[in-house]
């Protein structure tokens, strides 16, 4: 055990906010000597029952020596943690270490007792698996790789809670007593257990923002305008099903626009679940305090003068936060432009937007008001009349996000039913290695589309702090690409793809049908679809005095064409043409369209004539008309209405269904829309198989650790030494060819004969490392005299040998050069790449680049993504190298890098990839304490 002298300071690192099953927040953190009251307090409000499932004995109060017992830890032997909610206790959770017998009394046990008390309200909140994650990685921390604790067998709640971890455990019965022993090493299932459990809790507490029963607009004021009275009237107007209350103070007794107001929150006789704040800054602290104490659920904080405003308005912003999750409640904003839900049983407009856009199928999420305000008013636009595909099901703008950000609306969209598209508007992401996660999970379900503002070294708004990225913009964006991630540049790609995704199927491939009334449209489109990497098929000239009859057959004949997986079709109206004629041609398209269900139209128009507007309105009925889609792909269900005369044979049936076709005014953009839908379509089938992270034998990860362990204790970031590295990464079986170094000729020359010859001389001061093109490398040096000759030249070129470092290494076999290297970037999370050494590719930017844990077709495709890649497979007629020992180095680094969020950099310069094996010949690695966030830990809300 460890002596009073060993105990540590108070380990503010354990401290998290946590979302629990039902949506709410509690704190976690460490018991202190300052907390008897407190547990006393807590220890009074459970019931017997649980008191004795706990000590299992009546024990109605706790002893002045048991608070003393249960209120001083170590922080090392002996921990306690706890779950708060307003400050009060809600949970508690111990371990002591047990003392292993027969062990020296320096080496600490592994193993240490556990146990969890809840209160009974707060039981059935997911408490006790929530403090488990953490109480365990507070375990592997110090050092603890087991638990064993003793459950009553009555207490089912408790056995389930251990049972249901996903550790590797054993379970015995003795002595009228079910006792558990847990493994705490994290396994696959532990993992994936957290992870759902995540996404239940966040996704329950987006729920609870967006589908309320009730909302208090706090700041509304008497007058019509102003913020909080501009958002009562778009509640209003929306026509939310709930209960609607306004706060004023200057009121009594009154109602505002038909609203009963009220004071205070406080004097609300009702439940209230959601507020919205729309007062200044210095009056949010009150207000918060009123809804925690009333037991509001979430906040909307409209206000400004956060983290927008300066470092002054940072630290009151991170003062809003802990507030709000101290009474359990979840914030979208600061500085807010607010949330709607479409629902027909919810119409939540708790926004400034001063009209509800349609019930549809998309989610938005825009950081920025003024983006959220454009992409809504575009959709609006684009939408024509339709109702149910185009529309939208949700949005969040959540200005600074402080809280509530991407990640949590990703969490939602994954299982609402209602969302068929996700589209993002990213200023920052706080969380890039969890946003890749639940990005690339999403995307496997459900379209997710993103742009990205302030991408090009552009600070991003004051109010969104986050760690800037090292990485080019263009390696940012294949990276989000791998998750599954469409990336476009504008906000208007962002509608044109979004609209495409919610109206047409997923095309099979990218060869590419264009027909259409104007030859020079339809070359222009043929251009644009090969810029775009598509295999557009050659164009069918329809002429301009093609009817819809003739648009009909030959669109139903590309459809019928088994070389054809999309098309795109070229309109432009004759002169004199008359809205009728739109509408017939819109009918012809839809209906030869809907006998081919599986490959996607779009239509490329001239902004002169109705045919936009009559696409998106199904054949003949009014806007409302058209019902809710009941499957992707989206379509909308229509009435029976025939097409014109010309435009189907004469026994011909009218379509019973007939698809929505997006239509745009310019080529490009059509296509630029199509072919990022046709790489997610190809992304999508990949994903089913998305190859696996092998297991190696000869893999040492505890070993690893420890050492990683023992020589951050010298220092906060280190980059280590030659015998170190080699040694560390000797343990995840990637051996570096031994380089000796020679600061004189004499031992250059013993190194040589201990090695071996032939033998290379290399100079490793940082501005030669890895430069033989400037001379600071001699190779295939035979004999003594010819090392001696290289050794003189080297110093009369370059310097002395002190300043040269000149190592000898053995030759290696004869191959390609190649580069791997993995690194933690602040932005981007863990990346390794790859590429051939030289300036050329240096020079060409040819690097590639994919997000760890890389699997083997991760690894695979990366190989082969470069554009000099040919030079590994044989090309123009050389040897082709060992690609699949290329492919091992990449995937050993990786789990080298997922195993140990330590090692923040890894270099391997140059790796010579020979006919048969490979040789790492120069090794760097680079060790530093994990950012905080860091996605490996146990479920935790971030503080921005």
């Amino acid at each position: 055990m460890q002596t009073s002298s060993d105990r540590r300071e108070y380990p503010a690192h354990w401290e998290a906010d946590v979302v629990l099953r039902d949506g709410g927040t509690a704190r976690v953190r460490p018991i202190t000597v300052d907390d008897a009251e407190r547990l006393v307090s807590f220890y009074e409000q459970v019931s017997d029952e649980s008191k004795y499932y706990r000590f299992f004995a009546p024990y109605p109060r706790l002893s002045a020596k048991d608070v003393h017992r249960f209120t001083h830890h170590d922080f090392v032997d002996r921990v306690g943690l706890a779950a708060t909610v307003g400050g009060e206790f809600i949970a508690t959770v111990r371990y002591d270490r047990i003392d292993a017998a027969g062990m020296p009394a320096s080496t600490p046990a592994d193993e240490a007792e556990v146990a969890f008390l809840v209160q009974d309200a707060h039981q059935g909140r997911g408490v006790a698996s929530a403090l488990l994650e953490h109480i365990a990685a507070v375990a592997r921390e110090r050092g603890i790789r087991r638990f064993a604790a003793e459950v009553l067998p009555a207490n089912t709640k408790m056995i389930k809670v251990f049972t249901d971890a996903g550790y590797q455990q054993q379970r015995s019965f003795e002595d009228g007593v079910v006792r558990l022993e847990l493994d705490l090493e994290p396994t696959d299932r532990s993992l994936a257990v957290q992870r759902a459990r995540e996404q239940r809790a966040e996704a329950r507490s987006v729920q609870r923002l967006l589908a309320p029963g009730s909302v208090a607009v706090i700041g509304a004021g008497r007058a019509p305008g102003g913020v909080g009275r501009n958002v009562l009237a778009n509640l209003l107007e929306a026509g939310f099903t709930g209960r609607l209350y306004a706060v004023n103070r200057a009121v009594q007794g009154e109602e505002l626009g038909s609203v009963p107001a009220y004071r205070s929150i406080r004097e609300i006789a009702e439940p209230v679940d959601l507020a919205v704040v729309a007062v200044p800054a210095e009056h949010v602290p009150e207000v918060v305090a009123e809804c925690g104490e009333h037991g509001v659920q979430g906040l909307v904080v409209l206000s400004a003068g956060y983290a927008e405003s300066g470092p002054q308005g940072r630290e009151r912003q991170r003062g809003l936060v802990r507030q709000a999750r101290t009474h359990g409640m979840r914030i979208v904003g600061p500085n807010a432009f607010g949330i709607i839900n479409t629902s027909p049983g919810i119409r939540l407009n708790a926004s400034l937007a001063p009209e509800m856009p349609r019930p549809g199928r998309i989610g938005l999420f825009a950081q920025s008001g003024a983006i959220g305000i454009a992409l809504l008013s575009r959709l609006h636009r684009r939408g024509g009349g339709v109702t149910g595909v185009t529309g939208v099901s949700t949005f969040v703008s959540s200005g600074n996000r402080a809280d509530v950000s991407g990640n949590d609306v990703l969490q939602y969209w994954y299982d609402d039913p209602d969302t068929d598209v996700a589209l993002m508007y990213l200023e920052s992401i706080g969380n890039p290695r969890k946003f890749t996660r639940l990005a690339r999970r999403t995307a496997a379900a459900k379209p997710l589309v993103v742009v990205q503002g302030a991408r090009h070294g552009g600070a991003p708004p004051q109010g969104h702090p986050v760690r800037a990225t090292r990485l080019p913009q263009a390696t940012v964006s294949d990276l989000l690409r791998q998750a599954g991630v469409i990336r476009v540049d504008t906000i208007t790609e962002l509608v044109d793809t979004g609209l495409l995704l919610a109206r047409q199927p997923l095309p099979a491939g990218p060869r590419v049908a264009i027909l259409g009334n104007s030859e020079s449209l339809g070359l222009l489109t043929y251009d644009a679809c090969l810029a775009q990497g598509l295999g557009p098929l050659p164009p069918l000239d329809l002429t301009t005095g093609a009817s819809a009859g003739d648009f009909h057959a030959a669109l139903a004949r590309a459809l019928a064409d088994d070389a054809c997986d999309a098309v795109v079709v070229t309109a432009i109206p004759a002169v004199g043409e008359t809205p009728a004629a739109d509408e017939a041609l819109a009918d012809a398209l839809r209906s030869a369209a809907a006998a081919a269900p599986a490959k996607p139209v779009l239509v490329v128009h001239v902004e002169l004539g109705g045919l936009a507007d009559a696409l998106s309105r199904a054949a003949g009925t009014a806007p409302h008309a058209v019902p809710l889609p009941d499957e992707r792909p989206a379509r909308a269900r229509v009435e029976d209405v025939p097409p014109p005369d010309d435009a189907l044979p004469p026994d011909a049936l009218p379509p019973e269904d007939a698809r929505l076709i997006p239509a745009y005014p310019a080529a490009e953009r059509a296509v630029r829309a199509l072919a990022e839908t046709v790489r997610y379509a190809q992304w999508r089938r990949d994903a089913t198989d998305p190859g696996k992270v092998p297991e190696y034998e000869d893999i040492d990860e505890k070993g690893a650790a420890d050492q990683i362990e023992a020589l951050l204790a010298r220092g906060e970031g280190l980059t280590l030494g030659t015998d170190q590295t080699c040694a560390l990464l000797a343990r995840y079986g990637i051996p570096v060819r031994e380089a000796r170094p020679a600061p004189t000729p004499d031992e250059a020359v013993a190194a040589a004969r201990a090695l071996g010859y032939p033998v290379a001389l290399k100079a490793t001061a940082p501005h030669l490392r890895h430069r033989a093109d400037l001379g600071g490398v001699r190779l295939d040096l035979t004999d003594e005299g010819q090392l001696r000759r290289a050794y003189a030249e080297l110093t009369g070129l370059f310097g002395k040998p002190e300043e040269l470092r000149p190592v000898v290494q053995a030759m290696a076999p004869r191959g390609v050069d190649t580069v791997v290297r993995a690194v933690i970037d602040p932005a981007a999370g863990a990346v390794v790449s790859f590429g051939l050494a030289g300036a050329a590719s240096q020079l060409l930017g040819d690097t590639a680049h994919r997000l760890i844990p890389v699997t083997d077709r991760d690894a695979a495709s990366l190989v082969r993504s470069i554009r000099t890649a040919p030079l590994l497979f044989g090309w123009r007629g050389s040897a082709p190298v060992d690609v699949a020992a290329l492919e091992e180095l990449l995937l050993r680094v990786s789990r080298l890098v997922d195993d140990h969020p330590k090692v923040v950099a890894v270099s391997l310069e140059p790796v010579v990839v020979a006919r048969y094996g490979l040789s790492v010949l120069g090794a760097t690695v680079r060790l530093a304490r994990p950012p905080a966030r860091d996605d490996l830990g146990p479920r935790t809300l971030p503080v921005y």
